[in-house]
């Protein structure tokens, strides 16, 4: 069995394109402007990643894409086509292979149900390092979101341009100037696919039941919360720890290396934190769903550890972090930096 027998993907796109909608209305002159300044800001982004960090990505690696909501829907489309596979070996060998009418109609129910997620994330996503596409990986920058958030936020365009690019920049200077993380995070990935034991069919009532906790207030667990038993809540703290350490680097990157060149940068933090929060109780139940809240607290919980560990050894000494996976922080020593320094430094 592939990804393709379990989803259609190709209704998944659609309907995901569908649900994300095109975003905000600008000239063809306008979005040509856009596409040019996000890639400017990108390139400029390198440099300033480098010489705050000291890690420096090979050139020629990890392409940097400016796409519209549907490019970035169809490209994580092909990247979850490429990491599930393993699991859809595993729930062919459970329940035996999908055949005639099952096939067809489970395939679309799926698209459906993915494209309809992809498509609320669609709309929101800024930017994206994708470390699964070959073969060094891809950054894709979301024109359309990236303009309808600094128009919201009543921010100078080009600032807010170029600081979204010096988060995402430092995404990918980290999956290129670290040659081993990729293939770790790969491996992450696959470990949690081989440790899930969920059939299929018992998922939609649980989701339902946990979306109507979320709703009363009775809830705060997210969709990820339905696949953790103990082997694959080891993974998901591992997982979680490498995540929170890559999203609060980057955010200390975007925000200690830019106040030179971004002159409007503390009133783009104050106003975009108060973004994060969400909007209206539709958006805050879907966020508890996917588990964006989650992901909010790794770009607070990840800085907290960078800057605490900072503050004891200097970015020299954090930069041990890169040096090979076992002295990547668990889940536990993000929120005990002195506990990381303890351990890796003596």
């Amino acid at each position: 069995m592939t990804a393709s027998d379990m989803v259609d993907w190709d209704l998944a796109i659609k309907i995901g394109s569908r649900v994300a909608g095109e975003g905000p209305t600008v000239s063809r002159q306008e979005a040509a402007d856009v596409v040019a300044e996000l890639r400017d800001g990108a390139a400029r982004s390198t440099s300033l990643v480098g010489d705050f960090t000291g890690l420096h990505a090979p050139a020629g690696t990890a392409p940097v894409l400016v796409v519209d909501r549907p490019g970035w829907i169809t490209a994580n489309v092909e990247a979850f086509g490429r990491i599930t596979e393993p699991l859809m070996r595993k729930m062919e060998d459970r329940r035996g292979p999908a055949t005639g009418m099952t096939k067809a109609v489970g395939s679309r129910v799926t698209a459906m149900e993915v494209g309809g997620l992809l498509g609320f994330l669609g709309g929101k996503v800024l930017g994206q390092f994708d470390p699964f596409a070959e073969p060094h990986g891809r950054l894709l920058l979301v024109a359309p979101n990236i303009v309808n958030v600094e128009r919201e936020l009543e921010v100078d365009p080009s600032d807010f341009r170029l600081w979204v690019c010096l988060h995402e920049e430092t995404h990918r200077v980290q999956f290129t100037a670290v040659p081993w993380m990729r293939d770790h995070l790969h491996g992450e990935v696959a470990a949690l696919a081989d440790a899930v034991d969920v059939d299929p069919s018992e998922l939609v009532s649980t989701i339902l039941e946990r979306a109507g906790d979320l709703l009363r207030g009775n809830s705060d667990v997210s969709l990820v919360d339905l696949f953790a038993g103990p082997e694959q809540r080891a993974v998901i703290d591992r997982v979680t720890g490498v995540m929170s350490l890559l999203e609060g680097h980057a955010d200390v990157v975007m925000d200690e290396a830019g106040p030179e060149v971004i002159g409007s940068l503390r009133e783009i933090r104050r106003k975009f934190n108060r973004r994060r929060k969400g909007v209206g109780m539709l958006d805050k139940v879907l966020r508890r769903l996917l588990g964006i809240d989650q992901k909010m607290a790794q770009y607070r919980n990840g800085a907290s550890f960078v800057t605490g560990v900072v503050d004891k050894v200097g970015f020299d000494g954090f930069n041990a972090v890169w040096a090979e996976p076992a002295n990547l922080p668990s889940k536990d020593e993000i929120g005990d930096p002195d506990a990381w320094v303890r351990r890796v430094h003596g």
